[in-house]
């Protein structure tokens, strides 16, 4: 089958375009794009037939409504625009989320729309006034980074509900939580004098915090491109530097004192997920989507290597206790890869495979002779890194596991993932010692006895922090 001759190609847009939505009669084309403006198109003749403008960031999400005579958008400021489209204006700015809106849904009649939004709410609007109708609470926070303390009794997370928190890792006090990120948080690390905590995110900003005070001394961001998301972050040894990863722009090395980006490794456009440093702080090591592993100049940038070798998008990289291997994990289809490198040479030394979804963290003990890896699948997996065989496994979190991270004594390893939930683990027994969460909605709440319930309802409050059996019937 031959495939269809290209119709038109819409160009106009100037950033990318993250949103698209046909008109109900098919005749008109919506798009919202990172360059803040919302643009129709004719489909027949490819042409611009408005360009709307008023978000002051970036548009995420559009959707018409069923009658076709109202368009919705969405984006960063944390604004709902209402436009009328036959007069090529907006007829209403619906204000409430504190956080990006991403979605958008209108009622079948047209009379109501829906917005939902990264603080975790799903706000109803009446379309005519513009009024707030009901807000609807979600609760739904993945952790995307975990970090201890140079002194073993703090851990810090990175998340999406945009906070940096801070725990104490017996759990007998309740979390500090440091604001001011404005958008998804996916990297955090100590100062190796733990003086500093250093987070990055979505927003375009690193910020370097007081870890006594929770005070931000430090915001660091590209000038030149407002639009930055940043990944993974790492501490020089000597704690003077901090490198990190980002979606298409490349690897950041920053001076911290003097708040100077000393260089930006330009790389072809991918995401940039982790960073490590060696352990002599001359080198640095990145993992991408695209697949490659690539050893970096730590002085001014230069790629000394590229390791090709993995199947799918490499998602964690670690070296081991003693510098000489590198080990990295992806995959892709559904299946989990684990590559085994010689740190000086390139050479790939061996390859660990695993049935439960794609590699997305990984940790070595303190004798380099085991690696422990999180899954797609949420569980942990201890390998014998000479036999390649698998030593444990462990059910360790409702959706992915996102990072782990080893105690600085080598006893405790920490793991985190999407269910929002930091769980230590007696590294060598693989045991579980006890999870550290913020309260859910109906923590401890006993719901033994309880009837009428369905699975569903049970299961979901079991997920929001219930306890106990309850009887289905009755």
């Amino acid at each position: 089958m031959q495939p269809e001759a290209l119709a038109w190609m819409f160009t106009g847009h100037t950033d990318w375009v993250f949103a698209l939505a046909f008109a109900p009669d098919g005749r008109r084309l919506a798009s919202g794009s990172f360059d803040r403006t919302v643009k129709l198109w004719d489909v027949e003749s490819g042409r611009v037939c408005e360009t709307l403008t008023g978000h002051t960031d970036k548009v995420r999400a559009i959707a018409w409504s069923p009658d076709g005579r109202t368009l919705a958008s969405c984006g960063f400021d944390q604004m709902t625009w209402l436009w009328d489209v036959e007069g090529g204006s907006y007829r209403l700015t619906l204000q409430g989320h504190t956080a990006a809106v991403h979605g958008l849904a209108f009622t079948p009649d047209s009379r109501i729309l829906l917005s939902g939004s990264d603080d975790g709410t799903i706000r109803v609007w009446d379309v005519a006034s513009g009024q707030c109708l009901h807000i609807m609470q979600g609760y739904a926070v993945s952790l995307y980074d975990v970090a201890w303390s140079p002194d073993g009794t703090q851990l810090a997370s990175a998340g999406s509900d945009m906070l940096v928190t801070i725990w104490q890792v017996e759990g007998r006090t309740p979390p500090d939580q440091l604001r001011g990120h404005s958008w998804i948080v996916h990297g955090v690390a100590w100062s190796p004098d733990g003086r500093l905590l250093a987070s990055c995110g979505w927003d375009n900003a690193i910020r370097v915090w007081d870890a006594n005070t929770g005070t931000c001394v430090q915001l660091l961001r590209d000038r030149d491109h407002v639009d930055t998301f940043f990944y993974g972050i790492a501490w020089s040894p000597d704690g003077k530097f901090l490198a990190s990863g980002s979606y298409q722009r490349g690897m950041y090395l920053w001076e911290v004192a003097t708040a100077t980006c000393h260089w930006i490794s330009h790389t072809a456009p991918t995401i940039m997920r982790r960073i490590e440093w060696s352990l002599d702080g001359t080198q640095l090591v990145s993992c991408n989507d695209e697949g490659s592993v690539c050893l970096w100049d730590a002085s001014d940038g230069h790629l000394r290597v590229s390791l090709q070798g993995h199947s799918g998008m490499v998602k964690s990289v670690a070296w081991s206790p003693d510098g000489t291997r590198l080990a990295s994990g992806g995959g892709g289809q559904g299946s989990g890869e684990i590559v085994v490198w010689d740190a000086h040479s390139g050479e790939r030394l061996s390859i660990l495979s695993e049935r439960g979804g794609m590699t997305y963290a990984l940790a070595w003990d303190s004798s380099g002779g085991v690696l422990i890896s999180g899954g797609g699948d949420g569980a942990l997996r201890w390998w014998d890194v000479q036999s390649g065989e698998r030593m444990l496994l462990r059910e360790a979190h409702q959706g992915k596991v996102q990072q782990l991270r080893c105690s600085p004594d080598g006893a405790q390893l920490a793991s985190c993932g999407d269910d929002g939930a930091i769980r230590l683990w007696d590294l060598h027994r693989g045991e579980h010692l006890h999870t550290l969460r913020r309260d859910r909605p109906y923590e401890r709440l006993a719901i033994t006895g309880i009837k009428g319930l369905s699975e569903a309802q049970k299961a979901s409050l079991h997920a929001l922090g219930a306890f106990g059996e309850t009887n289905i019937g009755g």
